[in-house]
């Protein structure tokens, strides 16, 4: 996401009084990290949790182990209870939450590198999630989860107005 729109997006989110946090795996804090870059971002960004492993996905975040033994770490239902759990974690209006396989290690034939599961949530009971298949090296395919997991907050802010 550029600059511009990373500064567009939270002025749309402080002239409405909204807040954003973040649930990662796959992208490490990167979508944290490009969020605050932009000076001011504390009144918007409330926080994020980096949860790595499937055992701090079910501590922090309460996604239910059934869950990720069922449909696997990178799945439509994990990275929902990821968003249901950080919304409530960080008492924000907006979650983004990730998970991937970003490699070069731990693909499988239904769930290859590169296949990331992208999602966004509000408070007012929208949720959106989309699973991806990025192409590139392990750094290129968590950029592209980034601007992605960003660019899905940016389009559903800009159609607020």
């Amino acid at each position: 996401m550029s600059e511009e729109n990373n500064i567009l997006m939270q002025q749309i989110l402080r002239e409405n009084n909204y807040t954003i946090t973040c649930a990662e795996s796959c992208t490490g804090g990167l979508i944290s990290s490009k969020i605050t870059e932009i000076s001011g971002s504390s009144d918007i960004f409330k926080g994020s949790i980096i949860t790595y492993s499937n055992d701090t996905k079910e501590k922090e975040l309460g996604v239910l182990k059934d869950t990720m033994i069922k449909n696997g770490a990178v799945s439509l239902e994990v990275v929902s209870q990821m968003l249901d759990g950080v919304l409530k974690k960080f008492d924000a209006t907006y979650a983004i939450a990730v998970s991937g396989v970003a490699g070069p290690n731990g693909g499988t034939d239904t769930k290859p590198v590169g296949t990331v599961v992208i999602g966004i949530k509000n408070i007012f009971n929208f949720q959106e999630i989309q699973i991806h298949h990025f192409k590139g090296n392990r750094k290129e395919i968590q950029l592209q989860a980034m601007d992605m997991a960003l660019l899905m907050v940016f389009k559903k802010l800009q159609n607020l107005s």
